[in-house]
């Protein structure tokens, strides 16, 4: 577990294989969904939340600024303490865990049978991934067409991620948005994620706390 405002949490990484689609979620991303979405979802305060897919925590860290109660678990150790299994898996000894939603950033090529798997164990599901991940006639017939989405929001400005790490200053051409199913929520439809979220919500510890620290340089060494 990364400890609140820990300044060396990326020092001894482990890097994921490629087919894991490991692409971390900036802190200021999480943190615009839990103000403009999370409360959209239900009646009742959260309480409870778990991110089967946490990576190096980038977004279970940030949950738990909010949320009282953070599961974080990944099929991949990345030396971190969070638990190892795999989400997906099912019979005896397949994870499990009763909370109030799940939220988490999957696997790109995996998010749908995230999305089911959830589906059967909480009440609140909360996905982000590409916007372009409403297409496709396969996915329609295997999700949406029996569970539509709840919400849908997306982020009017752009959420760059990287693959296996986080780019404080990074840039992207990719669309991301929150796909959201609840039993009660509080409103239905399009939630925009207004733009300012990324100057507004960057905290000055992000940095120490979650970026991967530059290699050192051969000249400093001289």
């Amino acid at each position: 577990m990364i400890p609140l405002n820990h300044r060396a949490v990326m020092a001894g990484r482990r890097e994921p294989p490629k087919s894991l689609d490991y692409f971390p979620t900036a802190p200021w991303a999480t943190r615009a969904f839990v103000r403009h979405v999370l409360p959209l979802l239900s009646p009742q305060p959260i309480r409870s939340a778990w991110d089967p897919a946490c990576g190096e925590g980038h977004m279970a860290e940030v949950l738990r600024e909010t949320v009282p109660a953070v599961l974080a678990s990944d099929i991949f150790d990345y030396g971190r303490g969070y638990d190892v299994s795999d989400f997906l898996a099912t019979g005896p000894g397949a994870p499990a865990h009763t909370v109030d939603a799940i939220v988490t950033n999957p696997p790109f090529k995996a998010a749908a049978d995230f999305a089911l798997r959830a589906l059967a164990l909480a009440p609140i599901v909360a996905l982000l991934c590409r916007v372009s991940w409403l297409e496709g006639a396969g996915r329609y017939e295997r999700l949406f067409r029996l569970r539509p989405v709840t919400l849908f929001a997306p982020y009017v400005e752009r959420v760059p991620m990287h693959r296996g790490r986080w780019e404080p200053n990074g840039t992207t051409a990719t669309a991301y948005a929150w796909f959201c199913w609840a039993a009660d929520p509080l409103c239905t439809g399009i939630q925009m994620i207004p733009p300012g979220q990324r100057r507004r919500l960057t905290c000055p510890g992000d940095v120490a706390r979650f970026a991967v620290p530059a290699a050192p340089s051969l000249l400093a060494a001289e």
